[in-house]
């Protein structure tokens, strides 16, 4: 039997170029919302024609950081894994800040990005690292830190700084939540992702999608006008309040 030959160096600098088009990188942040959209949607996202759109959309699909499948007279659009998405939230971390924001509807829409969003299929923004330091308070999760490391409360970056995993207390917790830890899943079932507006962990991996789908499917998170923008309900406050003895009420739920 031959050896599999070698695999080739990950081409990197095709993959930036792919991203550092403006209006390329405003498509792939209104994918990180990890639900398929429709490429007119996406055209009004990243602020061109429809023609300009689907070009952007060729090549990002022949790229494999997008997948397109059709659902009756359009196509719909969503990013083909959820890698794709963690790596644009590392790049913003270290990213400048864009153009100032100049008008009421851009400063409504950041604060309620930062408030709470979406990094492809988990909760991100303030509600996302809260929700993963009420999970290390609580002993759901535990961290081990590595020596002249980070902690857990404090800015961190991507590295090895951190194995965090699911105590046994942790595991009933999370299924008095409503999450099936025996679904088969081929990802790792606890990583943490740096969150770019708050600069500490959230919670990513295979617990951090399906407690994020928990929450959706009880209404306790819900989807809001804007890509990636999600909700914490009044519901969502007092039913994480009660499971967790955490507070939850002061991150905006509606």
């Amino acid at each position: 039997m031959q050896p599999d030959p070698p695999k080739a160096d990950p081409d990197i600098a095709r993959a930036a170029a792919l991203i550092a088009d403006g209006s390329r990188a405003r498509i792939l942040k209104a994918l990180c919302d990890g639900r398929s959209i429709t490429a007119s949607a996406l055209a009004e996202e990243a602020g061109v024609g429809g023609p300009t759109a689907s070009a952007h959309l060729a090549k990002l699909v022949d790229a494999g950081l997008v997948t397109a499948h059709r659902d009756g007279r359009h196509r719909r659009y969503r990013l083909a894994r959820a890698e794709v998405a963690e790596a644009l939230e590392a790049l913003a971390v270290i990213a400048p800040p864009s153009s100032p924001v100049t008008s009421l509807r851009q400063s409504v829409r950041a604060d309620a990005l930062r408030r709470s969003r979406t990094c492809y299929d988990h909760l991100a923004g303030r509600l996302g690292v809260h929700l993963m330091a009420v999970l290390l308070d609580t002993g759901v999760l535990t961290g081990a830190r590595r020596p002249g490391t980070a902690t857990h409360d404090r800015p961190s970056t991507y590295g090895r700084d951190h194995h965090y995993e699911l105590t046994d207390r942790g595991a009933d917790a999370v299924r008095a939540l409503g999450v099936d830890l025996r679904v088969p899943t081929r990802r790792p079932l606890v990583r943490y992702c740096v969150d770019w507006s708050e600069e500490r962990h959230h919670l990513s991996g295979a617990l951090g999608a399906s407690i994020a789908a928990r929450l959706f499917a009880l209404g306790w998170v819900r989807h809001g006008a804007g890509p990636r923008v999600v909700h914490l309900t009044d519901a969502g406050a007092a039913g994480l309040a009660e499971i967790f003895d955490r507070p939850f009420d002061s991150l905006g739920a509606q």
